[in-house]
């Protein structure tokens, strides 16, 4: 699939975003693609292209660009600095970019996102209202707020955009109580969504690059994946 990188201006400052667009003649539906604690690394850009390879123009932004590309901290130092307040601003402007992607059916935007991606994506279907669908993978922090502000589940009522989860039953962050409270919350308030969770898999299941890569939830996980987007965001 072609790719490329996409600068972004953000209130002034260069994001950059890895843009992975199906092959043929467009426009297509798009997803917002939200990293991990390692940035827009291999992972991230793999599954960018493979939601191109399955028609769906992907585009990842990165949330780490107002750091020092030289300073040595690890992803989870990293991840620590980011507040919920830049984050919006950061995947909004990603958003809009995507609308101007002439490859992008600018009407048709979806959004997921993996760990940390998976809280911002929870948290960017109650921010956004022109997202159409939502794809948390393994969300964790969801109930914990990044800086001044409410928490994301604190936002539950805002959600505008049918949500599927995907998480694994022995995460620790998210538990499975924590799955089942955003089930219930998410239940009550009437929000539509499906939540899947896999037996013997945990925390980033789908990422082959890691010991805890569960082949046969990641497929099924995938293609759960694909259907939900298909379902709402194709004609």
């Amino acid at each position: 699939m072609p790719s490329r990188w996409d600068a972004v201006s953000v209130n002034g400052e260069t994001m950059r975003c890895y843009v992975s667009v199906p092959h043929g003649a467009g426009p297509f539906p798009a997803v917002v693609v939200i990293q991990h604690a390692g940035g827009v690394d291999e992972f991230v850009r793999g599954m960018c292209d493979r939601l191109a390879g399955a028609h769906f123009a992907a585009i990842a932004p990165d949330l780490f660009h107002r750091d020092n590309p030289n300073s040595g901290d690890d992803p989870l130092t990293r991840m620590g600095r980011l507040r919920d307040v830049t984050v919006v601003q950061d995947v909004n402007a990603a958003i809009d970019h995507a609308k101007e992607v002439p490859e992008v059916q600018a009407e048709r935007l979806g959004i997921t996102g993996y760990c940390m991606g998976g809280r911002v994506t929870y948290l960017m279907a109650a921010k956004n209202p022109d997202l159409k669908a939502a794809v948390v993978c393994w969300g964790g922090n969801i109930m914990v707020p990044w800086g001044e502000g409410p928490a994301p589940f604190e936002l539950s009522k805002d959600i505008g955009c049918p949500m599927l989860g995907l998480f694994g039953e022995e995460d620790p962050n998210p538990t499975p109580a924590d799955v089942a409270k955003l089930d219930v919350e998410l239940n009550g308030l009437g929000k539509a969504h499906e939540f899947h969770s896999y037996k013997g898999a945990g925390h980033a299941f789908m990422n082959e690059g890691r010991p805890s890569y569960r082949p046969e939830a990641a497929q099924d996980a995938w293609k759960k994946c694909i259907a939900w987007f298909d379902k709402h965001l194709t004609v």
